[in-house]
């Protein structure tokens, strides 16, 4: 595929258009329920952030209508995932992904994990990045011609490289599947790539200043800090311009601390959804009942100690590799949020100014929406 702008410094080509936008949703939106969009975007622009534990997706920058899509994806043959089709049409497609795509069948999310699919992990996110893609696409109802915004970790410049090809190779062109039992063609004309993480700091960029506490991101040097399910991305942006020699990903996330958990509770499952779930509830209502067991365990007997070392192993992680120009640490991803409190004080001790992203979760994608948009109005103005 031609006309494809580097990805691995994806800012330069969208600062000037996105440092003064303002968003349409304020940063501290409260997330609903979203539904199935069926009007297509004039830009067709598909946001996709491949999560570990969830992909996270949306076509508009509203944190209320970004999708949340299990990491499960199980290869099925036609006949088997053709299985659901007697049911009503009106069951939630969250629920329920399957498509068909060159002659194979795939459920994906839940369905995916009630057939036996794990998260992956340890895997490439390149690994059923299309078929993820594709099922995000067939929910939003998207069709005909379409640009798709994706990230991967930064492990290193070669590595990026590497799997951004990968990806563009696979994800670019016409594609035809079969979703839910209906026909959809796609053609995807433009794929951006950018490091894993830089979607959050776009998505912060482009929210209402709260005073003297949020400084201009465009003007200081910022750390990114991506607590995710199989990786902490870190990466360094000075002046709104990514290091790439000071910027990684670490193979160290949640699911180092999902393990924790799991071995406190007998046949428990690190990437058991329902354990992850209760995790991620509000105290008093993390239970958790593995298969087999008599009664559910209560989490809160031990997760805030968990939390409480975990925490200082984080901290102590990003204080080891974070450059000693940084100024300010925005800290995103879900175990960015689950650990917020802990984090931010360890870094307010050493004199690091901590901003969550927010909402933390859908950060990255929203802020990739940004950069599809940014892309899209710069391509304008150059033809103007």
């Amino acid at each position: 595929m031609t006309d494809q702008p580097s990805a691995a410094t994806p800012m330069n080509a969208a600062a000037i258009p996105m440092n003064r936008v303002s968003a349409s949703t304020p940063i501290n939106t409260t997330t609903t329920t979203p539904k199935p969009n069926g009007t297509v975007l004039a830009k067709g622009i598909l946001s996709v952030d491949l999560g570990r534990t969830s992909t996270k997706s949306c076509i508009s920058r509203d944190p209320g209508n970004v999708i949340f899509v299990s990491a499960n994806v199980k290869r099925m043959t036609m006949e088997q995932v053709r299985g659901g089709v007697f049911e009503a049409r009106a069951t939630d497609p969250l629920m329920d992904l399957w498509l068909e795509y060159q002659g194979d069948g795939y459920a994906v999310g839940q369905l995916a994990a009630d057939f036996g699919a794990n998260l992956g992990v340890g895997q490439s996110k390149v690994e059923d990045a299309l078929i993820k893609v594709l099922a995000c696409a067939g929910y939003f109802k998207l069709k005909d011609d379409i640009s798709i915004v994706l990230s991967i970790p930064y492990h290193s410049q070669e590595q990026f490289e590497k799997e951004k090809s990968q990806l563009i190779s696979q994800v670019s062109g016409p594609h035809v599947m079969n979703f839910r039992g209906e026909e959809v063609k796609l053609n995807v004309n433009k794929v951006w790539i950018m490091p894993e993480g830089y979607g959050s700091l776009l998505w912060c960029e482009a929210q209402p200043k709260k005073g003297a506490a949020t400084p201009d991101f465009t003007k200081v040097s910022v750390a990114i800090v991506d607590i995710g399910h199989q990786t902490t991305d870190c990466l360094m942006i000075d002046n709104f311009r990514f290091a790439r020699g000071a910027s990684k990903s670490e193979d160290f996330g949640m699911n180092k601390f999902y393990e924790l958990v799991a071995k406190e509770i007998e046949g428990a499952d690190s990437q058991s959804l329902s354990l992850i779930s209760a995790v991620n509830k509000p105290k008093g209502e993390r239970l958790y009942r593995p298969r087999g067991a008599s009664k559910p365990t209560n989490l809160d007997d031990f997760l805030p100690n968990l939390r409480e070392m975990f925490s200082r192993e984080i901290c102590s992680r990003v204080l080891a590799w974070l450059p000693e120009r940084v100024t300010d640490v925005i800290l995103t991803g879900g175990g960015g949020e689950f650990f917020w409190e802990d984090v931010q004080r360890l870094l307010k001790e050493a004199q690091i100014n901590a901003h969550l992203a927010a909402p933390s979760r859908q950060a990255n994608a929203l802020g990739q929406f940004i950069y599809g948009e940014a892309q899209f109005s710069s391509s304008r103005s150059s033809r103007a």
